[in-house]
């Protein structure tokens, strides 16, 4: 059974920052992307960045661009977003996300195979 469990979020001031970590256990995305996407109430879930498990290559959307930076542990099976200098609109749940193969379609969300529960994230002005 593949699970993806995020943790590391919280409230935190804007300008301040967190680092959430997604723990992947049941499969490897050797082959894949891993992903992070947010909603925020009464929003639709949007892409926040990406990153592919062989090559590492990483995508982010232009709102978090510089201020965020996703990686992987291989060794722990595990993908990061840092995320700094945080602003208000930053707050949403954030989702972990698994892809089996890299395709064209990483900011996509329904090509995403797999996700987690989410993780809440609050910035406070």
């Amino acid at each position: 059974q593949v699970q993806l469990v995020e943790s590391g979020g919280g409230l935190v001031q804007a300008g301040g920052s967190l680092r959430l970590s997604c723990a992947v256990s049941g499969r490897t995305f050797s082959s894949g992307t891993m992903g992070w996407f947010r909603q925020a109430p009464g929003k639709e879930r949007e892409f926040v960045a990406a990153i592919n498990w062989s090559d590492r290559r990483t995508y982010y959307a232009d709102s978090v661009k510089g201020r965020f930076t996703i990686s992987t542990d291989n060794a722990k099976n595990t993908v990061y977003l840092q995320m700094n200098s945080l602003k208000p609109e930053d707050t949403a749940v954030y989702y972990c996300a698994g892809k089996k193969f890299m395709t064209s379609l990483t900011q996509v969300a329904i090509a995403y195979n797999y996700w987690g529960q989410g993780t809440q994230v609050t910035v406070s002005s």
